[in-house]
């Protein structure tokens, strides 16, 4: 007897498997990438799965990376905050230097304590070893923090020899003496190219250089860049490496997309690959006292970090 209407074949378990459709083919049908939108929904569901699905290349030795720009505004303390917490995330031991006065990133980090900082150390009231803070955030993150005293600081060093290599005297010694293996020590620096920008990069291997997407925060980068060559010249052969990190990308405005293609068209050695958009999870972040990275792992300006990490695990 021939099927009825009624009685339909039932696949097999092979063509079962075969007709589902994966997360991503739904978004894309659903939403359709054709779309401005489902585009940017779609292109960072694959960037977290691509991202999310890489191991993070660890360092053999210590590297000690200052996190500068001499124009405020441009997403230093951020940048610090959200590259060290993405490495201890992984579980890469970090130390982080709080060298700005207004101590955001020790705030961010949770390790704001004033009287035992960066300033006592640099003036040597500390050694560095009773400075250094275990961030709640992460495990394998210690803190130098930083106070508002630290404003002062160049008015007292003014007469010490040497005042250029005082902080590398003080972490260098306190390496050395505690036996700890950081991978990473980043120095967030404050928006200016006094004495203590001099003192970090006189410290440093490299340096990361945030870059605000916008017309003004160009117009530094060559002064920075000699300012760079300047410290490798007279004070430390040693530092290397440049790298930036665009901040604060909206790809959405032509203007953004031609500032990018501008930067990267004049210093295509130095600027990273991966970019950070301009999304207000950043600023709530902050806002809550903490890493982008513990409050909201998921978020595409989070993977946009992680892979920042990706990429500069890999340039040493």
């Amino acid at each position: 007897m021939g099927d009825s209407q009624w009685e339909k074949r039932i696949p097999s378990a092979q063509e079962l498997r075969g007709g589902f459709e994966n997360a991503d083919d739904i978004l894309s049908r659903i939403i359709g990438p054709d779309s401005s939108i489902g585009s940017d929904l779609l292109h960072d569901t694959l960037l977290a799965k691509s991202v999310n699905s890489r191991r993070m290349k660890r360092s053999d030795s210590t590297r000690v990376v200052s996190v500068t720009n001499q124009k405020g505004g441009v997403g230093k303390t951020t940048t610090t905050v959200n590259v060290a917490t993405s490495f201890a995330a992984e579980g890469v031991p970090v130390l982080v230097i709080d060298l700005d006065p207004q101590a955001n990133t020790s705030s961010s980090l949770g390790a704001r304590q004033r009287g035992r900082g960066i300033y006592e150390v640099m003036t040597g009231q500390l050694e560095m070893e009773e400075a250094v803070r275990k961030s709640p955030l992460f495990p394998s993150l210690d803190v130098v923090p930083s106070s508002i005293d630290l404003s002062a600081i160049e008015l007292e060093m003014a007469g010490e020899a040497k005042r250029e290599a005082i902080l590398k005297k003080r972490l260098f010694s306190y390496l050395e003496r505690s036996g700890k293996k950081y991978e990473y020590v980043f120095i967030d620096c404050a928006p200016s190219l006094g004495l203590l920008v001099l003192n970090a990069l006189t410290s440093s291997q490299e340096v990361l250089i945030p870059v605000q997407v916008e017309y003004y925060a160009l117009e530094g980068l060559s002064q920075l860049l000699k300012t760079i060559d300047l410290v490798r010249l007279n004070f430390n052969p040693g530092l290397k490496g440049v790298m930036m990190i665009l901040n604060m990308v909206d790809k959405r405005t032509l203007l953004s997309r031609k500032i990018c293609q501008a930067v990267k068209e004049a210093y295509p050695s130095m600027v990273l690959s991966s970019s950070i958009p301009r999304l207000v999870r950043v600023a709530e972040a902050a806002a809550a006292g903490e890493s982008l990275t513990s409050f909201d792992p998921a978020s595409p300006a989070a993977v946009a970090y992680r892979q920042a990490c990706l990429e500069i695990a890999e340039r040493m």
